[in-house]
């Protein structure tokens, strides 16, 4: 993956400098590459669990609102994005110094490990339970060896292929689903009235969306993809390809989906995105399978290059920048099939719950420094990413950061579920409202060395 967004034989680390306009993607390569994550069995499953959780209404209604949220949010990232051509690991130098950059991109690579090893198991399992001879471990690393190869570099400029290929069959898997259900086991309207034994949940959609707030790291994911737009290309990024489109496809329709399936599929044993895998395979047999594949193979292609990327920034942050992009591909792969064999998914579940919210205030921050005008002011509308200008450590971001994460936290872990709820807003909300206030009172010496002031 990471191969298609540089030029054939062209040794540009974009690791550590923006990326030039010579180097920018056409609209066509772009979307096919960004529109590989809209195919995740994971959006079909946490949208029928919320329904089963909070009942149908509430859960489409918590969609709907996502959608509008994310596709105004990744809008403005998408435009900053194209426009200096940062990652986010080169524009959290910026918010939070050379130093303090490393935690995001900790937090970055270890999220997108995280989905490569749920989303990666599930390719796993549906070919362990179509090939029981292969023991689930095998299956593993089968998944770990054909995905690896997909993002290095000697595999320039066909990724966006695979997945311009790959959509439509996407999309007629996903109707083929739906129809074979219905001709299995009718059709009924129950999907439309699922909900808990108990009745409705009130308030039960801001349940479902401040759930859906929890899965913000797609904004960095619309951070690192969006760089490599054409600047001439940047509405047609901002309203479409990172835009409501995109997420109208991606939570609603994928949502209603999977809603529909949960409420009319048996899945014995609960709902999980395994359970809703194996319940694929054993109606649709090979054509499932193959129907998983293209799902999980698309998105893990898009988890397994941000892994690496952030990964290679994370090291080279702490004094391992030598080491070859192609190191870190391989070395994710190696990280994932561990995580995968020592099952540790609870585990992986309770660190992604701490690490949303600070993804949540970086985003937050991100914008914040987007819309102030101070930073431009204060540079006269340059920006200071460079690692040997930068400075170590920025109070302005990072006690915006700390400061929220940690109101986010203690919500998370009040005993209190409606107070839980509120984390990830009050997270939002204190970072931007902090981070624009110190902002508004930065000093130039607080972003860049007193030797490049």
């Amino acid at each position: 993956m990471a191969a298609i967004l540089q030029k054939q034989g062209d040794s540009t680390d974009f690791s550590v400098a923006a990326v030039a306009d010579t180097h920018r993607m056409s609209q066509r390569s772009l979307t096919m590459a960004w529109w590989g994550i809209c195919s995740a069995m994971f959006w079909l499953v946490v949208s029928a669990t919320l329904a089963m959780t909070f009942g149908t209404q509430n859960a489409i209604i918590g969609l709907l609102l996502s959608v509008v949220t994310y596709a105004a949010i990744n809008g403005v990232i998408a435009r900053y994005a194209i426009k200096t051509g940062l990652s986010v690991a080169l524009f959290s130098r910026v918010l939070f110094g050379r130093k303090g950059a490393t935690l995001a991109t900790l937090i970055f690579f270890a999220t997108a490990t995280y989905y490569s090893v749920f989303e990666g198991s599930v390719i796993a399992i549906a070919i362990q339970q179509y090939v029981p001879t292969l023991s689930i471990n095998q299956a593993y690393l089968l998944v770990v060896l054909y995905s690896v190869p997909l993002i290095f570099g000697s595999v320039q400029n066909w990724m966006d292929k695979l997945n311009g290929v790959l959509l439509p069959f996407y999309l007629i898997g996903l109707v083929a689903l739906v129809v074979v259900t219905i001709e299995q086991y009718g059709y009924s309207a129950a999907w439309l009235q699922m909900g808990p034994a108990s009745g409705p949940v009130a308030n039960g959609w801001w349940d479902c969306f401040s759930y859906f707030m929890g899965v913000w790291i797609l904004m960095m994911y619309t951070w690192d993809y969006a760089r490599f737009g054409r600047k001439e290309d940047a509405t047609y990024h901002a309203r479409f390809n990172f835009g409501l489109p995109f997420y109208t496809f991606t939570f609603l329709i994928n949502g209603l989906v999977g809603i529909f399936l949960a409420g009319t599929i048996p899945t014995p044993g609960g709902l999980s995105e395994v359970s809703v895998v194996m319940a694929i395979v054993e109606l649709m047999g090979i054509w499932g399978l193959i129907f998983v594949w293209i799902s999980q193979t698309r998105i893990n292609s898009a988890n397994f290059y941000l892994a690496a990327t952030n990964m290679q920034a994370f090291f080279g942050g702490i004094g391992l920048a030598k080491v070859p992009y192609i190191a870190w591909a391989i070395a994710v792969g190696v990280l994932v099939y561990t995580l995968m064999r020592l099952n540790v998914f609870d585990y992986i579940l309770q660190a992604l719950s701490y690490q949303s919210i600070f993804v949540v205030a970086w985003v937050a921050i991100a914008l914040a420094h987007i819309f102030s005008p101070r930073y431009p002011l204060l540079f006269q509308d340059r920006i200071e990413y460079q690692v040997d200008r930068v400075s170590a450590f920025n109070p302005c971001g990072l006690g915006a950061w700390f400061l929220a994460a940690a109101l986010g936290i203690a919500l998370l872990n009040c005993g209190h579920a409606a107070l839980a709820t509120w984390s990830a807003p009050v997270t939002f909300l204190s970072a931007f409202s902090a981070y624009w206030l110190l902002l508004n009172n930065a000093r130039r010496s607080w972003f860049v060395r007193a030797s490049c002031g």
